[in-house]
């Protein structure tokens, strides 16, 4: 991922290929959280307060059986290599969540239902993204 990769006045929006028409919250699977619940609870209990970065990592961080080190040294080497963005999210392809960034990189959720997020496909200012497909056209 190498330098700072946030967006800022960005909707990921939802993958051409959901099948969401509304924000669905995300369950766990076999009474484990994955990363569409955690991604899910951190952005719904904190919106605007993470940066796409902040997320990417604390899910991952979250995830590790093994913890050794401390969490900036992980966080360091976590970003040292390559890392998806969230238009990878399952939020935006599969669970009908947007993902709204402000103007200094923090992000939020708006469901796809919404006017908000009918208004943000029409701003001029806001750059649209789609969420990646979950299978090839």
């Amino acid at each position: 991922m190498g330098a700072d990769v946030n967006y800022t006045k960005t909707l990921i929006a939802v993958a051409d290929d959901s099948k969401a028409t509304k924000g669905v919250v995300p369950q766990a699977r076999g009474g484990k959280d994955t990363v569409a619940t955690l991604q899910y609870a951190m952005l719904a209990e904190h919106p605007y307060e993470h940066t796409q970065e902040d997320v990417l990592f604390e899910v991952w961080w979250s995830r590790q059986t093994s913890k050794s080190g401390s969490k900036a040294q992980a966080r360091k080497a976590f970003f040292s290599k390559d890392q998806p963005c969230l238009r990878t999210s399952p939020l935006p392809k599969q669970y009908g969540w947007g993902l709204v960034f402000d103007d200094s990189g923090k992000v939020a959720l708006c469901p796809v239902e919404s006017a908000e997020y009918k208004h943000l496909l029409k701003t001029k200012d806001v750059q649209v993204l789609k969420a990646m497909r979950s299978s090839r056209a």
